[in-house]
């Protein structure tokens, strides 16, 4: 399963400047974890992140059941470029 592909088409239409979004996997310590950081500029950064983290918390949910399919936790970090 595609996960960074999954997330980006889900953040994809959340930012105004779609050029600099960025999602990375990035290696875990755990073997049954996918770390998956977005990156985007920090205008963007704060419209995924929401009011109270709501937006990332809902992004969050979503990855999630694609992480039960597969019998992943999938952890998401949302970082600026700025």
């Amino acid at each position: 399963m595609d996960y960074v592909k999954i997330l980006h088409d889900i953040c994809v239409d959340l930012v105004d400047d779609k050029e600099h979004l960025k999602v990375k996997e990035m290696p875990s310590l755990e073997e049954n974890e996918i770390v998956l950081y977005v990156y985007a500029t920090h205008d963007d950064i704060a419209k995924l992140i929401g009011k109270k983290g709501a937006m990332a918390s809902a992004i969050r949910q979503l990855m999630s059941v694609t992480g039960v399919l597969s019998e992943k936790k999938v952890t998401i970090k949302f970082e600026s470029y700025e």
